[in-house]
């Protein structure tokens, strides 16, 4: 993200600070917003907080937030980028935590003619002409893919087609739009609202890629700490661990949940 995209974001969420008082600002992954919805709508109806929530890549977000993006908490697709947080000293000590596991599928469109029966052979049909993944540069679901396409031995045969988006949810957009014909999207997504009942999928096995472990920890520039380790707290209660179940994420077990 270029210096002045980044200006204008920062500024956006200052914005949002200084208008909702206490309000709590999250940085989060952008296959979490179905989830995070439920999440948050519950968390603030048990206590009574506000939590306002920005989406988008876990790379991007990591850089802002090096930089001093102004978020109380960061929702990580990648538990690499708050353990670099950690260790740089710009979080909360003992707030690093793994709240799940996170899954690719391969993904078309109602009236996609491809047969997913194929799995990762699907991608190589001569229909084909565009294939959209998350920007392995900065977005993990994109890493995962990657390298699910090498271990079937596809991605060679296919990467001239392959298009990026900026993250997961601009690649599902790709697809639903028919810029693309195809994509490789978190699960997540694929159960989403807005596209569950506009395509089908077919679950890339977990094998053929690096766990995509996910974490969130506190940042200690923010003004709303005490919100924030309740709304962690939150995170780790059964009532959280059956919404993200039933938005496709596999969540640890209470003994392996940190990272």
């Amino acid at each position: 993200m270029n210096h002045s995209r980044w200006n204008l974001l920062v500024g956006i969420v200052l914005v949002a600070q200084v208008c909702a008082g206490q309000e709590l600002i999250v940085a989060a992954a952008a296959d979490l917003q179905s989830a995070m919805q439920a999440i948050v709508g519950q968390f603030q109806r048990n206590t009574g907080n506000t939590v306002k929530v920005i989406y988008g890549s876990s790379g991007n977000f990591a850089q802002q937030l090096q930089n001093g993006a102004p978020f109380d908490m960061f929702f990580s697709a990648d538990a690499d980028y708050p353990k670099e947080l950690e260790i740089a000293g710009l979080t909360e000590p003992g707030t690093l935590y793994q709240y799940a596991k996170g899954k690719i599928v391969i993904w078309i469109r109602n009236d996609s003619r491809v047969d997913l029966g194929a799995g990762m052979q699907a991608l190589l049909d001569p229909s084909i002409k565009k294939i959209a993944i998350a920007n392995p540069q900065h977005a993990p679901y994109g890493r995962a893919t990657i390298a699910a396409m090498k271990k079937e031995h596809v991605y060679e045969r296919i990467k001239e087609k392959v298009v990026l988006g900026e993250n997961i949810s601009q690649t599902a957009s790709f697809v639903l739009s028919g810029s693309a014909d195809i994509a490789i999207v978190a699960l997540s997504l694929a159960l989403s609202p807005s596209m569950k009942d506009k395509g089908r999928y077919w679950e890339i096995p977990s094998v053929d890629y690096p766990a995509i472990e996910q974490a969130c920890i506190i940042l200690n520039s923010s003004k709303n700490k005490e919100t924030a380790r309740e709304f962690l707290s939150f995170l780790k209660t059964a009532a959280v661990a059956d919404i993200l179940k039933a938005n496709g994420f596999v969540v640890p077990s209470t003994s392996n949940k940190k990272p």
